[in-house]
């Protein structure tokens, strides 16, 4: 048994070895002591890096500073937090931490867990070869081999290290709720024996957690929002058998504000924000060596295209464009085949297309955007447009509208399919000053279509995609918030009315446009009108309580 640091010494039998054996000299006790420890500091310094090297549970950033208000340290200024605080939940760890921990089962065809890397950025672009010979040593810090999925990743990471975001739920203008809708329902999408169960599983779960929350409850959901990392029919199954989870038309979810990379647009709680590309820049300075990068090019082409013809689909659009591109020859256009995962691999040859072109061509996918738009106007290059919902209708608040002439091309895919028109006549019938002034558009707009690196923005007052969506956001619940504020209502609880239904086949046809809305360039006024119409369809239940308690809610 061993003895107690407090018991008595116990004699050693006699004729024992260590009766006559000589006690080790300090030194080589040291010696001793010194190789074990150092032996002990390899061993952390292996674990540190396959914890840097591989998606954990752990893999998110704890707060860098915390108080009773904010979660990362007071901001010096306070106009930074004037739209209002944050409040991040911490959900149960099925709800995010657990997908991330396995990564390795989430696609069917190979890990993902080399995209969750880097707090879903993925490797970065030194560790890619093929990505790295395409970009400029300057830019290289700021690439990485970013997948198109992990959006609610690289959301969570940097709202929990934001500067308003705040831990005390009281003072909170917006509640995020870091669910991975997109990671789970992709692991149950292709999988042989994956049921309608499996799909709606998890979000009929986080539902029942939330309508628990004290703050989901006396709100109805209305100052809620979360992200979809998939297009928004992979969250709407309409009918017993149909695709994708049934999450959006869930109950507890009619109020929630959604931002999704691509969203229906005649559902005013979709906000379509950019798919993450591969870009990601730390600071300003970083944006501005980019642009100035993509603006010297030399484009030989006159256009691209990066697509791949789809044999199961009858009168494929894609195969007009490639006959196009093959009629205008070598030397005015290039297509890279992207069939299989070639362009997802690495997404070197995408870029490297979109840098030596004027203009890319972008026809929808399996929906109506690809993340290939994005790809191409962070390259520089002028989209080319088919469906006006690719762009014009989907991304509200990124891109401006009423202005599409200054940094697109909208072509009628009627006619091109005919006949009638020809790509290269109508790109061939911009002048070269027209080209530049509409790249010189496209790259002035790049800061707003990318995710920054940096915890704390890109400063020195440029916006990137999620400062313009959280702008986006505690505008719009600051808004309703004043509306339920100043309406005349007896006292208890009021139902207002009810969404548009979105079971109707209604909602794949984009309605008549009325002009400029959402989009948060310069159009400040029509953004005030969008926000109305879409409070018109918020079905919340309100308490006695006024809803508002806080010094730091602007309602400006």
């Amino acid at each position: 048994m061993p003895e107690s640091p407090t018991s008595p010494p116990t004699s050693p039998l006699p004729g024992s070895p260590t009766n006559n054996a000589t006690p080790p000299s300090p030194v080589s006790a040291l010696l001793r002591a010194t190789v074990l420890f150092a032996a002990f500091l390899a061993l952390q310094l292996v674990l540190f890096k396959s914890l840097l090297t591989f998606p954990s549970s752990r893999f998110l950033p704890a707060p860098r500073r915390s108080n009773s208000t904010w979660a990362n340290g007071a901001v010096d200024d306070a106009e930074e937090c004037k739209a209002g605080l944050i409040y991040v939940y911490d959900l149960p760890p099925e709800f995010n931490h657990d997908l991330v921990a396995h990564c390795d089962r989430l696609w069917p065809w190979y890990s993902f867990c080399p995209y969750l890397s880097n707090g879903g950025l993925g490797r970065p672009a030194a560790e890619v070869p093929a990505l790295s010979a395409v970009v400029p040593n300057a830019s290289l810090p700021n690439w990485y081999n970013t997948d198109q999925f992990p959006l609610e990743v690289i959301v969570h990471r940097r709202l929990l290290s934001h500067r308003c975001r705040t831990i005390d739920a009281s003072l909170a203008t917006a509640f995020y709720v870091p669910f991975y809708a997109g990671l789970d329902v992709g692991s149950h999408l292709w999988g042989p024996n994956s049921t309608v169960a499996d799909r709606d599983r998890a979000g009929a779960r986080l539902l029942r957690w939330l309508r628990g929350q004290p703050f989901f409850a006396k709100s109805g959901g209305w100052d809620h929002f979360i992200t979809l990392g998939r297009i928004t029919w992979d969250f709407r199954r309409y009918g017993a058998d149909g695709w994708g989870t049934n999450l959006v038309l869930m109950p507890g979810m009619e109020n929630v504000t959604r931002l999704v990379i691509e969203g229906d647009r005649l559902d005013p709680l979709d906000v379509g924000v950019p798919y993450p590309t591969g870009f990601h820049p730390r600071r300003a300075a970083d944006v501005r060596a980019w642009q100035e990068h993509v603006l010297s090019l030399d484009r030989r082409n006159l256009f691209g295209f990066a697509g791949a013809p789809r044999s199961g689909f009858p009168d494929d659009f894609r195969d007009v464009l490639l006959e196009e591109c093959e009629d205008a020859g070598s030397d005015r256009c290039r297509a890279v085949d992207c069939r299989g995962t070639r362009c997802n691999d690495d997404g070197a040859a995408v870029m490297r297309l979109f840098m030596g072109s004027r203009f890319c061509l972008q026809p929808r996918g399996d929906s109506f955007t690809r993340r290939s738009l994005f790809d191409c106007m962070v390259a520089g290059a002028v989209p080319v447009l088919f469906w006006r919902r690719t762009a014009y209708d989907a991304y509200r608040w990124f891109l401006p509208r009423g202005e599409e002439g200054e940094w697109s091309v909208f072509i009628d895919r009627r006619a091109l399919r005919v006949g009638n028109v020809s790509v290269r006549d109508v790109l061939e019938g911009y002048s070269e000053r027209r080209v530049r002034r509409m790249r010189e558009r496209v790259v002035e707009m790049i800061p707003r279509l990318v995710y920054g690196s940096s915890p704390d923005g890109l400063g020195d007052g440029m916006d990137d995609a999620l400062d313009v969506a959280l702008g986006g956001v505690l505008k719009r619940f600051r808004h309703r918030r004043w509306s339920i504020g100043h309406e005349e209502r007896p006292p208890g609880r009021l139902v207002a009315g009810a969404p548009p239904r979105r079971g109707s086949s209604k909602t794949t046809t984009p309605p008549t446009s009325n002009g400029r809305n959402g989009s948060v360039i310069g159009q400040r006024a029509s953004r005030h009108r969008s926000t109305a119409a879409s409070s018109a369809y918020i079905k919340t239940v309100l308490s006695e309580a006024p809803a508002s308690r806080s010094k730091s809610l602007q309602l400006s």
